[in-house]
């Protein structure tokens, strides 16, 4: 893909942090921090910065930003704000650099401050004593609320980043496949360090999480444990793999199944189920059409083959792997499919005699309906 300039990149970042500070001016709310450290991971600090890990972002309602990162030499080179001021200054503490910043700043004119939405109440209570004169809130419906709503809805640098990722998934699927038919893949972790290799290769960041790879003996797992063993994989029965690639923060996410060899007519019926609620789910994604109905839909398939998937049907996935919206029975049911969103379709049955059987792939909500931007599928061998 091709990538930004970096005129465009400052460009990207601040219309971002103008939208985040439209609803700051609009609440009263005058500066807002972010938080991203060990302790906490925060990946709005990446969506408005562009910043990759460990720093501490204030917005201010005018959409000034001053950033404080561990790396200074890293934000040098990856990051975009007004200010950057190195962390090593406030003793890398988090409170330290805030109370700091906001004295110093000529932008902070409407005293109120909120923090992060993860903040504990003892740390709270830190702020309070710190930022004397600040009217300092931590809350729902809050600014942090706000960026995770705005990030529902992939632009257009997001969507191009995931259908890269998406991209190079794809060629390791065919990758997979290829190693399987000529042995070169025989074990859980074979399959697995050839993900780690291959995503590298491409010129991805990392592996959107650690790979799943459950051969026969362990694919009756929804999320397998250990994620991957030396135990055999893709061998006679049902084999799960479920993995992604990250490429510039924004990763895929998919999961194929490998039916391999003769299987019984209660196996062939669980393949059968999951493809079918996956051709019929993917019909209810689209513009306007009610999350939850989707999920009502999967469960409506399985019940009248007698099985009950154990997990929802799907998330967004972005700079996370698991985003909002969530595409379950919980979804709220005024909350429907949007152009711009990216959600995963991801049908499942789990069987402790039969194994298990999954189907996963990313869609891209779009006007006039949707755009599967993944290929994996259920590989019969």
């Amino acid at each position: 893909m091709k990538m930004p300039t970096a005129d465009e990149c400052k460009k990207m970042y601040a219309e971002r942090r103008a939208r985040v500070a439209r609803f700051m001016k609009q609440n009263g709310i005058g500066a807002a921090v972010f938080i991203d450290s060990e302790e906490k991971r925060e990946s709005a600090v990446r969506y408005l910065s562009g910043h990759i890990s460990d720093a501490v972002l204030i917005v201010f309602d005018d959409a000034y930003s001053v950033l404080v990162p561990w790396d200074e030499i890293m934000a040098k080179r990856y990051a975009y704000a007004d200010k950057v001021v190195p962390y090593t200054k406030y003793k890398n503490t988090a409170i330290d650099a805030v109370k700091a910043v906001l004295r110093e700043s000529d932008h902070f004119k409407t005293k109120k401050v909120e923090l992060p939405t993860t903040t504990t109440y003892p740390e709270f209570l830190k702020y309070i004593d710190a930022l004397e004169g600040c009217d300092v809130h931590c809350r729902e419906n809050s600014v942090h609320n706000c960026v995770t709503e705005l990030r529902m809805i992939k632009d257009a640098y997001e969507i191009a980043c995931t259908k890269e990722a998406a991209r190079i998934g794809d060629l390791i699927i065919d990758t997979v496949e290829e190693g399987i038919k000529s042995k070169k893949i025989a074990t859980e972790t074979d399959v697995a360090l050839l993900i780690e290799k291959e995503c590298r290769t491409h010129g991805c960041e990392r592996t959107g999480f650690d790979t799943l790879a459950a051969g026969p003996d362990r694919s009756w797992g929804i999320h397998c444990f250990p994620n991957y063993t030396a135990g055999k994989w893709a061998n006679a029965g049902l084999s799960i793999l479920d993995f992604g690639v990250v490429v510039n923060g924004y990763t895929s996410d998919t999961t194929v199944t490998i039916a391999r060899g003769k299987l019984s007519a209660a196996q062939e019926k669980l393949v059968d189920l999951v493809q079918k609620a996956y051709d019929e789910c993917l019909k209810l994604y689209k513009q306007g059409l009610s999350i939850r109905d989707a999920a009502i839909k999967a469960d409506e398939v399985f019940a009248a083959g007698k099985r009950k998937m154990p997990h929802g049907l799907g998330h967004a996935i972005g700079l996370e792997i698991h985003e909002p919206p969530r595409v379950n029975l919980k979804a709220s049911e005024t909350l429907v499919f949007k152009p711009g969103m990216i959600v995963t379709l991801e049908p499942g049955l789990y069987d402790e005699e039969l194994g298990g059987c999954r189907l996963e792939n990313d869609v891209l909500i779009t006007e006039s309906g949707n755009e599967v931007i993944t290929h994996s599928k259920i590989i019969k061998l």
